[in-house]
């Protein structure tokens, strides 16, 4: 059974970037500016973006955290997106989500400048990624795309059944997986909860991505032998051996599944780590699309 490590894997490709960056600024260039907006204080939110922030500093972008109160209404929140999307130096910003309750995130999503949108969730990157075209991938999927390519799994004439389909993950990761591409090229099945015969489904599949967020969904029972396992999903489940009285579960039973795994992805140190880094690839592409074309 081969460890599909993203935390290692992230850590080698942060190096890769490090050198870019050096090399980037070497020529004349500001580093990439990366800005997280960070509305309330939800607990996983903070840790997700103070990651972000930390794996800027790790390969010299310049990183901009801005924290508001929960109770920051639609119009405060537009008009920070409007002067993020005005400023020259910044080259990206994400709009941590889930956001309280009374926000709009479908209208925050849709005002954020396409250009600048490395989370690559605006219906244009969207689009673009749908058509095969230069675009934003998503971070989570286009993470996961980079586990396969690097730790060379075969894709190409495989059946890859995606369980969840939010537009997040589920939906974005079966295009990619069926493009014409490498990796790509799978013959993919997107399932969800008004799906039929679920087990059986999964048990026919060569690669198996779980991105619903059910702690611990998949067992071995659903999964063929040497089937290849993504494991999006992290879920905090109260543990009193723990010191911090949880732990993080994901969508797969891990111990039962690995058995009987070609390869597997942990939770933690699989795919979030990787989300990370794809968000990083996006801002370093956005700099020096900006910085190109404030040149000419």
């Amino acid at each position: 059974m081969l460890l599909l490590d993203g935390k290692a894997l992230a850590a080698t490709i942060k190096e890769e970037i490090a050198e870019d960056v050096r090399r980037f600024t070497g020529e004349g260039n500001r580093p990439p500016h990366l800005v997280a907006v960070l509305v309330g204080d939800d607990g996983a939110s903070q840790t997700y973006v103070g990651n972000k922030v930390r794996s800027c500093e790790q390969v010299g972008f310049r990183s901009t955290l801005h924290r508001l109160p929960a109770e920051t209404s639609q119009e405060e929140l537009m008009a920070l997106v409007a002067e993020l999307n005005a400023d020259a130096e910044v080259d990206g910003y994400i709009v941590q989500l889930p956001l309280p309750g009374h926000l709009d995130e479908e209208a925050v999503t849709l005002a954020i400048a396409p250009a600048k949108d490395v989370d690559g969730f605006h219906p244009t990157n969207i689009g673009r990624m749908t058509l095969g075209l230069p675009a934003y991938l998503p971070a989570t999927p286009n993470g996961i795309m980079r586990i396969l390519d690097r730790y060379g799994v075969e894709t190409s004439g495989k059946h890859c059944v995606v369980i969840g389909r939010s537009n997040i993950v589920g939906t974005p990761m079966s295009i990619l997986l069926s493009r014409n591409a490498n990796p790509g090229n799978c013959t993919v099945t997107l399932t969800h909860s008004r799906t039929k015969n679920l087990a059986e489904l999964c048990r026919q599949a060569d690669i198996i991505v779980a991105a619903l967020g059910r702690p611990a969904f998949l067992t071995a029972d659903m999964v063929r032998e040497g089937a290849v396992v993504i494991d999006v999903g992290i879920t905090r489940v109260e543990d009193a051996s723990r010191k911090r009285g949880y732990r993080l579960q994901g969508d797969v039973d891990f111990e039962s599944v690995a058995a009987k795994c070609a390869a597997i992805t942990p939770v933690p140190g699989g795919v979030g780590p990787m989300t990370v880094v794809s968000l990083l690839l996006n801002t370093f592409d956005a700099a020096r699309r900006q910085q190109a074309t404030a040149r000419v």
